[in-house]
């Protein structure tokens, strides 16, 4: 990617996030987010489907930095309570864009999408697990059980105190012996 183009896509995505604190997504039109982006609406549509496109694109960046933040997928499975606060931590890290990007009718993609990539990342190496129950339903029950934890306590007791909550629940599900293929 050439520096225009870079500096074109900056543009937009500044305008967009600029849009968001102020609209929810569906209320956003390409004419003007354009006006506001200083691009041509041929210009954007050679970068985006649409709005949503974009949007999609933004939000796909976040689960992938929030990804970074995961030292091994498969601690989900075998070291929850170090991998919820992996997801935790990431999710604490880009709150600020979570919060622009995910708002409103865009919330629940956040988790979704979270699942998704590490389900992605998990599968690939070892897909052995996508067939397997206790893995699909582990990761599923702990990220979406310490995500709405997280977003629905942090703000009203605090970021140490959920974490500390979420840990206690979470080291239940360790305190247990499990095999991978769901045998106990």
């Amino acid at each position: 990617m050439d520096l225009r183009e870079k500096k074109t896509r900056r543009s937009i995505t500044n305008a967009f996030l600029e849009l968001r604190t102020k609209k929810p997504l569906e209320k956003i039109t390409v004419k003007e987010l354009c006006e506001k982006a200083e691009v041509s609406k041929a210009t954007f549509y050679l970068h985006y489907k649409d709005i949503y496109d974009l949007s999609d694109v933004l939000q796909n960046n976040i689960i992938d930095e929030i990804m970074t933040f995961i030292t091994d997928p498969r601690e989900m499975i075998y070291d929850p309570c170090k991998s919820t606060d992996e997801l935790i931590r990431g999710f604490y890290s880009n709150r600020n864009i979570i919060n622009i990007l995910f708002s409103g009718s865009q919330f629940s993609k956040l988790p979704e999408k979270t699942e998704g990539a590490i389900k992605e990342i998990l599968f690939s190496k070892y897909p052995e697990l996508k067939t397997n129950v206790y893995a699909n339903i582990r990761i599923t029950y702990q990220l979406m059980g310490s995500f709405y934890s997280f977003y629905k306590y942090e703000m009203e007791f605090g970021v140490e105190a959920v974490k500390g909550c979420v840990d206690e629940i979470t080291a239940m599900f360790e305190n247990r012996e499990y095999h991978i293929d769901g045998e106990e």
